[in-house]
């Protein structure tokens, strides 16, 4: 998998994407990331990328041009060249943004399954919606909340990912046990030594050494989980069963 992302902020992402599970993937070539600078294709002397919006309003906005020269550049590092005039986009192109659908497990999945992704960040009070018609195929919000920019939302959904591809992960039984891979229940509890701490006791069923008994308490417990803490998640588990 190799990442693309466009960003006024190429530091942060990747000192951040070099710590981790991520950063010892990219070490092993599993994983690749690049940066490309929006500010680097300014248009004017100034070296800024951001303009008034026409009708008035608080805050800036990003400019199409060097947003687009950007997204050339990723393409070429990539190998595409120049998008085709059909207007058939040759990478997807991810844009983090409170418009895009809510970020969940199974667009991870589907995101898994590409060899190139190129991220776009915003800043300041977004991007000319021009240049997203242009270029963006997926618009993503990892939640109903306001961030200062796009790196952090991108990061989240990078590391989501990369967790999906072969190698990445070292325990590969691991991703599909984890929360949201269980079909729609989050993770049960878990716990390790000491058997008893500050007088609360690891669950008797898993010191028996009955697994049959071990895999009915962990249904439960997810069950239990979902239900308590993400009634939402629990709710819809219930009706992909046909239970009211």
């Amino acid at each position: 998998m190799k990442y693309e992302v466009l960003t006024i902020f190429p530091d942060m992402v990747d000192s951040a994407f070099r710590t981790g599970v991520t950063g010892r993937a990219s070490g092993e070539g599993l994983i690749e990331l690049d940066t490309v600078n929006i500010r680097d294709y300014s248009t004017n002397s100034y070296g800024s990328i951001d303009g008034y919006t026409y009708g008035g309003g608080a805050g800036m906005l990003m400019q199409c041009e060097p947003v687009y020269q950007a997204y050339l550049e990723a393409l070429r590092r990539l190998g595409k060249g120049e998008p085709a005039d059909s207007g058939t986009k040759p990478v997807r192109v991810v844009y983090l943004t409170p418009t895009g659908e809510v970020f969940r497990q199974k667009k991870a999945e589907e995101l898994a399954n590409e060899k190139e992704l190129i991220f776009l960040c915003g800043h300041y009070e977004g991007i000319d919606e021009r240049v997203i018609d242009e270029i963006v195929t997926d618009r993503i919000s990892i939640g109903d909340y306001v961030l200062t920019g796009g790196e952090i939302a991108a990061l989240a959904v990078m590391d989501a990912v990369a967790r999906l591809i072969p190698g990445v992960l070292k325990n590969e039984d691991s991703a599909e046990t984890e929360s949201f891979n269980t079909g729609g229940l989050l993770e049960y509890p878990q716990y390790t030594r000491p058997d008893e701490w500050h007088g609360r006791k690891v669950p008797e069923v898993l010191l028996s050494g009955d697994h049959a008994r071990v895999d009915n308490y962990r249904m439960h417990e997810m069950r239990r989980v979902t239900r308590e803490h993400r009634p939402d998640l629990y709710e819809e588990y219930m009706k992909h069963r046909g239970i009211n």
